[in-house]
């Protein structure tokens, strides 16, 4: 975090001191990430640690931040909230964020009456053209994807990323050196002998991606533990299995076509595991 980036938010904190004996805006464990270009709705959690209830309209002011300025993007009515003596409440806000270029940090004010700030909170913002990324990777030819519900494929369509659907045909001959397999539903649609083309692809050169359904709950067993994602090398390159939380809500997830990139990334170069560089 650079000096000025830092001055800036001791500035956009000194009103603060005041309004935070009453009301305090909790922080969250994760920096939230949204889209651009419209309405996008962030989670807050509000404690009142004082001896009264809380009641009062409140409103928001954006700040869109970089590493040497913040500037202002106007302020907006939010809503009326009410919180009891010590209660602990979860709200959702839709603010409107501007459309970004590239990754870009938003700084979001809550106030009290017109000048009194509870709290701040901050979002990351990006381009809903995320997925762009995948033709550069998929280089010369386009990338496959196997696709029963649709979900990935009208999002490679709006980022005008050209792909080759193998809903229907035998994905072995696939001539390229990308292929995406899923999201799925449930195990019902994903074919007979996928494992056994995905393996007979990545022989032939191609990097995998398998996203996998969500795991069925069956009543009174426990999930059997299973790692996240984890990289099998088959042949030139490698099928990459991945649990399906990490790809969940691409439509509305920045964090999850980060995923699906990273992951198309290792199934290409596949990297040695290492133990963490701790301190």
């Amino acid at each position: 975090m650079s000096s000025i980036w830092l001055v800036a938010c001791l500035l956009l904190g000194m009103s603060t001191i005041a309004a935070q004996a009453q009301l305090k805006l909790l922080p969250v464990p994760e920096l939230q990430q949204v889209f651009g270009g419209g309405f996008r709705t962030i989670t807050l959690t509000w404690h009142n640690p004082g001896q009264k209830p809380f009641s009062q309209e409140l409103s928001t002011r954006l700040y869109q931040a970089s590493s040497a300025t913040i500037v202002p993007l106007g302020t907006a009515p939010w809503r009326s909230l009410e919180i009891l003596p010590g209660q602990t409440v979860i709200e959702s806000a839709s603010l409107v964020f501007p459309a970004v270029n590239a990754e870009t940090r938003f700084v979001i004010q809550w106030l009290a009456g017109t000048n009194q700030v509870l709290g701040t909170s901050e979002a990351l913002v990006y381009p809903p053209s995320l997925l762009k990324e995948l033709k550069s990777l998929a280089g010369e030819e386009p990338l496959a994807v196997l696709d029963p519900q649709d979900l990935l494929k009208s999002l490679l369509k709006a980022a005008a990323v050209e792909f080759l659907d193998f809903e229907d045909a035998n994905i072995e001959n696939y001539p390229g050196k990308l292929v995406i397999v899923g999201p799925f539903q449930n195990k019902t649609q994903m074919r007979e002998g996928l494992a056994s083309q995905l393996r007979a692809v990545a022989k032939k050169g191609a990097g995998v991606v398998w996203l996998l359904p969500p795991p069925e709950r069956k009543e009174g067993r426990r999930e059997n533990l299973r790692p996240s994602f984890y990289a099998v090398p088959e042949g030139k390159r490698t099928v990459v299995v991945v649990q399906a939380s990490l790809t969940a809500s691409l439509s509305e997830r920045p964090e999850a076509q980060l995923n699906l990139i990273q992951f198309a990334r290792l199934a290409l170069h596949p990297e040695t595991p290492r133990l963490p560089d701790l301190p």
